[in-house]
């Protein structure tokens, strides 16, 4: 039985970030990868998506840009090009180069089945090593829908056959309003689908402002883009080659698919940990701050629970390389970015008005419209939109959150996210000088706006 200094369970961006790092330092490590090596991300959510989102993204661009007409698309090269950078769901490539760097790389399922040195079997191979990492991600939520497990497989879509479909439907029902019902709603839409999205609570990305909620609402009604709020699907049955879904409030939708996106679950099943009384929970593998669950056992991503998003799984990775590796390193999760790649861009960081007044902030608020406001948006399209709102704490002088409507603001969102990171002081991004004509510089005018 061979023993090593590292087993890496998941081969998402998390496990590859912890992987790469263990071996430039020269351990020796196995990694453990159930389906393909580079997770989720590369291959159904992440990089597909923004793939698919930035032609119609970029059709719509063009039609707003002085002296351009709209473009076509071309779907057939748009798939072929995702499907280029999907690596058309072959990861070989990849496991060669982790082979090639040092790792013994196995494909399966890994369970946990020993300690004191930890213990880990995938097929009929037994390993051991000094650290194991948990990397196993998460899995989408299924919600309980009458009638929804007795569809066509064909019809009901979670991200996966969403961002691998090869042909568009001609009507899809999106199930939840958050960051994944938002952008695959839009880009259905604008290749052509009739969408329906039918949201539970009373505003579509409820965890961030409202403003935003108001803001990419008016945007699908100008697309033609169906919301509903405040109801749920209660149940669905077959219509020929699609769908009925009966609505809790009495309506009906008929749509070619059902598109599920209600949210994921950390993948802490079928693991082995709970038989060798390692707690696990149904929000996630419970970690301290450096990421460790028990001394030698850690987990990073979305089976930790802790914003499931593919930049902390990354973040959590350097944390987790940097303790097995002797220097000691603390996570802090403050004002990571959220972003969803809608258009125009979502952007939120740090929190919102209400979160900070319930943690009894004496909080100072501001909005700013960008159009109204600075001459880039104007440069950029004839018909701009965008909204900068910043949320700054009085006694401190510094901000606490900030959220973002408009064109780039998942890369202009990281001014905010480095002020309250850092805690710079409102005064001294007062006196900063951006660069004009930028859309940053609406952080200027939103931060004199704010009653300090």
């Amino acid at each position: 039985m061979e023993h090593l200094d590292a087993i890496i369970i998941g081969m998402g961006p998390g496990g590859e970030t912890v992987t790469s790092r263990l071996l430039d330092a020269g351990r020796r490590v196995a990694v453990i990868e159930r389906e393909l090596v580079g997770g989720e991300c590369a291959y159904y959510a992440c990089v597909p998506t923004k793939v698919l989102l930035r032609p119609p993204e970029a059709r719509e661009e063009a039609a707003g840009a002085a002296g351009l007409s709209r473009p076509d698309l071309d779907w057939p090269r748009l798939r072929d090009y995702r499907d280029q950078m999907i690596r058309h769901l072959d990861d070989s490539k990849q496991v060669q180069g982790y082979q090639d760097q040092g790792a013994s790389v196995f494909k399966g399922e890994a369970r946990v089945i020993g300690r004191d040195p930890w213990r880990v079997a995938v097929g009929d191979t037994e390993l051991t090593a000094d650290h194991v990492v948990v990397a196993t991600g998460s899995a989408p939520v299924r919600p309980p829908i009458d009638g929804l497990d007795s569809l066509d497989a064909s019809r009901v879509w979670t991200n996966r056959e969403a961002t691998t479909l090869t042909d568009i439907p001609r009507s899809a029902l999106v199930v939840g309003g958050s960051a994944v019902g938002v952008e695959l709603g839009q880009f259905l839409s604008r290749m052509g689908a009739a969408v329906t999205i039918v949201q539970r609570g009373p505003r579509l990305v409820d965890r961030e402002e409202p403003r935003l909620c108001d803001l990419i609402s008016d945007q699908f009604a100008r697309e033609g883009v169906s919301v509903r709020l405040g109801t749920q699907v209660a149940s669905v049955t077959g219509d020929g080659d699609g769908v009925i879904a009966t609505l809790d409030d009495g309506g009906r939708v008929r749509a070619d698919v059902v598109v599920l996106a209600t949210g994921r679950r950390p993948r802490t099943d079928a693991l082995g940990l709970e038989e060798l009384g390692v707690e696990t929970e149904r929000t996630g593998l419970p970690v301290d701050g450096h990421c460790r669950v028990e001394p030698g056992l850690w987990a990073i991503g979305d089976v930790t629970g802790v914003s499931l998003f593919t930049h902390v799984a990354k973040y959590q990775g350097r944390v987790v390389a940097d303790n097995i590796l002797g220097t000691e390193r603390t996570a802090d999760y403050t004002a990571v970015p959220r972003v969803i790649f809608s258009q125009p861009e979502i952007a939120g960081v740090g929190l919102t008005a209400k979160q900070a007044e319930e943690q009894g902030i004496d909080t100072a608020t501001s909005e700013t419209d960008l159009p109204a406001s600075l001459a880039r948006p104007w440069t950029y399209a004839t018909d701009p939109r965008g909204t900068l709102g910043l949320v700054a704490d009085r006694g401190r002088g510094v901000l606490v959150g900030a959220w973002a409507f408009g064109p780039l603001a998942s890369e202009w969102i990281h001014t905010a996210a480095l002020a309250i990171r850092a805690e710079l002081p409102v005064a001294t991004l007062l006196d900063s000088i951006p660069q004009f004509p930028t859309f940053n510089e609406a952080y200027l005018i939103a931060l004199e706006k704010l009653d300090m």
